[in-house]
């Protein structure tokens, strides 16, 4: 298919011993070892928070670890019944302390007042998120949360740029962006960062 990057992604398998961990494993290294120069995103469940666990999908090397908060920290019982703001922020710090680059998601529109938005954007850039993608909530279901409004364009743009100052690197942030979104433009630009930073470290270590 001549992917450049490929977005994995999976529904919970909490009915798993592992939580399907040891399957996320297994299809990292199998995409890069039919597809070397694909770069690989996984979207991830919360593993319940067993950080060994997690370390079996990090051992295999994803290029970037994406896991959504989804909402304001208020709003995550409601609207994720079976996860929480505590544990998906041990996720995405977890990833970051073994050198991972990190990405997340919020959904605007559900009952947030612009503090809490405010709030869950410095938490973002405070845990060392990378990547940050901004969408409008719609309804899947009607046992799920009705949505609360339409957020306005402007409204989009205001808090990209609120993002981005806070210094976390890539913001996409609009009624249409999820978590896949320019995907592949995401990552690149941060991937390739990364790899300069590694090769002037490695120069340096080299010359001392």
């Amino acid at each position: 298919m001549g992917l450049k990057h490929a977005v994995i992604t999976s529904v919970s398998r909490d009915d798993l011993k592992d939580g399907g961990a040891g399957v996320w494993a297994a299809t990292i290294r199998a995409t890069r070892y039919q597809n070397p120069q694909t770069t690989i995103e996984v979207l991830i469940p919360d593993f319940r928070g067993k950080t060994e666990l997690l370390d079996i999908v990090l051992d295999a090397k994803p290029d970037v670890l994406n896991h959504n908060l989804e909402t304001v920290e208020r709003l995550q019982r409601p609207v994720r019944k079976t996860a929480s703001w505590k544990i998906s922020t041990k996720v995405l710090e977890h990833a970051k302390s073994r050198g991972f680059v990190t990405k997340t998601g919020i959904m605007l529109g559900i009952g947030e007042e612009d503090y809490e938005i405010e709030q869950t954007l410095r938490h973002i850039h405070a845990i060392g998120v990378d990547i940050l993608t901004i969408g409008q909530y719609l309804q899947p279901t009607r046992e799920h949360r009705q949505m609360f409004r339409w957020v306005d364009p402007a409204e989009f743009a205001h808090w990209k740029k609120f993002a981005l100052d806070l210094g976390i690197k890539v913001v996409e942030s609009g009624p249409l962006v999820r978590s896949s979104y320019h995907a592949d433009e995401q990552s690149s630009g941060v991937l390739n960062a990364k790899t300069t930073e590694a090769e002037v470290a490695s120069a340096a270590v080299a010359l001392a």
